[in-house]
C-alpha cells in the first residue's frame, strides 16, 4: 500500500513538473512555430519586423528548453515537439538562402571545407573530448558493472548486457538477415547523433560547457559498448559493424561539437572585438559547417539502412568504414592543397 501511494506521488509531481516546465516556456515555443511555419510556407510578408529580430533568440531559447526537457526526462510528446521544432528552426535560421544548385555547387566546391579547416583548434579540443569519453565510459564500467546500465539505454539491453555469452554477442553483429533488434539500435544511433549534433551545435552559445558535457556523455555509451564486446573478444568485430556508418556519424558529431566550441569560445574571448561580434562571425562559419553535417547524417543513414546490411564481414566493414574516414578526412583536409593551387 505503501509502495503504490509513494508511486502515486511520484507520478502526480511529474505531471506538475511537465505542467510547470510547458506553462512558463510555451509562449515561446508557439511564437517560433508560428514564425518558422510563416517562412516555410513563404509567406514572409506576414512576418513582424519584431518577430524577424527575435528569432534567432527564440531559437536558442527552444534550443535551451530541449535540452532541459532532455535532463530532467519530460514526457515523450513534448520532446519529440522541440526536437522537431529546434530542427525546422535551425534551417530557417542558418540555412541557404540561394538556388540549390548554385548554393550546392560552391558549398561542396570549397566553403565547406574552409569552413571546416577554419574551426582550427575547436577541432582538436572537440576530438579530444570525445575520446576522452569513450575512455571514461569504458573505465566505469570497467569499475562498476551498474554502470552499463546507466550509460547504456534500456531498451537495446537485449543480448548486449554484461555476462552474456560470446555466441550471442556475435550474434547481434552477423547473420541478423531481419535485422530487427539491430535495425532498432541502428536507428537509435541515427535519431540521437543526429539530435546530439544539433544540440551540440546550439549549446555552444554558454560558452561551449554544454557542448563538451553532452559530447563527453554520448561518446561514453561507446566506451560501455566498446568495453562489452572487448571482454568477449569482439572488438575488431564491433568496431567494423559500428565504422560502416559510424566513422561518418562520429565526424559529423566531431564538427558539430567543434562548431559549439568555436562560438562558445569566441565568445569568451572575443579579444579586441565585442562579445556579439565574435559571436556572430563564429557564428556564421560555424553555421556552414552545420549544414555540413546534415548531408553526412542523411550519408550516414544509407550507409546504415544498406551497406551494413548487405555486407556481413569484418573486412568488408572495415573497407566501407576505412573508406568513408579516409573520403572525408581528405575532401577536409587535402582539399585545401588544390583550393590553393
Amino acid at each position: 500500500m505503501a509502495t503504490a501511494l509513494y508511486t502515486d506521488d511520484a507520478f502526480t509531481a511529474a505531471l506538475l513538473r511537465s505542467d510547470r516546465f510547458r506553462v512558463e516556456r510555451e509562449a515561446d515555443w508557439k511564437r517560433l512555430d508560428a514564425i518558422v511555419t510563416a517562412v516555410e510556407k513563404g509567406r514572409l510578408r506576414r512576418i513582424s519586423d519584431e518577430d524577424l529580430l527575435a528569432l534567432p533568440q527564440l531559437y536558442r531559447t527552444v534550443a535551451s528548453s530541449l535540452s532541459i526537457a532532455r535532463a530532467i526526462s519530460l514526457d515523450t510528446a513534448t520532446l519529440r515537439y522541440l526536437e522537431v521544432l529546434v530542427q525546422r528552426a535551425w534551417f530557417v535560421v542558418y540555412g541557404p538562402r540561394s538556388s540549390l544548385g548554385t548554393w550546392l555547387r560552391g558549398f561542396l566546391g570549397g566553403e565547406w571545407s574552409r569552413a571546416v579547416r577554419g574551426l582550427g583548434m575547436d577541432l582538436l579540443l572537440a576530438l579530444g573530448v570525445m575520446v576522452a569519453g569513450v575512455i571514461v565510459g569504458w573505465l566505469l564500467v570497467a569499475g562498476d558493472v551498474e554502470w552499463y546500465r546507466v550509460l547504456v539505454p534500456a531498451q537495446f539491453a537485449d543480448a548486449r548486457v554484461p555476462g552474456a555469452s560470446r555466441e550471442a554477442l556475435q550474434a547481434t553483429l552477423f547473420g541478423q538477415t531481419e535485422q530487427k533488434g539491430l535495425g532498432a539500435f541502428a536507428a537509435y544511433l541515427f535519431s540521437n547523433n543526429a539530435g546530439v549534433s544539433i544540440l551540440a551545435f546550439a549549446l555552444g552559445f554558454a560558452f561551449g560547457v554544454p557542448t563538451l558535457m553532452l559530447l563527453v556523455q554520448n561518446t561514453a555509451v561507446l566506451g560501455a559498448m566498446l568495453w562489452l564486446y572487448a571482454g568477449a573478444g569482439l572488438t575488431l568485430d564491433f568496431t567494423a559493424w559500428l565504422s560502416v556508418h559510424g566513422t561518418t556519424e562520429l565526424f559529423a558529431i566531431l564538427l558539430a561539437g567543434a562548431s559549439g566550441l568555436h562560438i562558445g569560445r569566441s565568445m569568451a574571448f572575443p579579444g579586441e572585438r565585442s562579445v556579439l561580434t565574435a559571436a556572430a562571425e563564429a557564428g556564421r562559419r560555424a553555421a556552414q559547417v552545420m549544414t555540413g553535417v546534415v548531408l553526412m547524417l542523411v550519408v550516414a543513414a544509407l550507409l546504415e539502412g544498406f551497406a551494413r546490411q548487405l555486407v556481413d564481414s569484418t573486412p568488408g566493414r572495415l573497407a566501407i568504414g576505412g573508406f568513408m574516414l579516409a573520403a572525408w578526412s581528405a575532401y577536409f583536409f587535402a582539399f585545401a592543397r588544390t583550393e590553393r593551387g
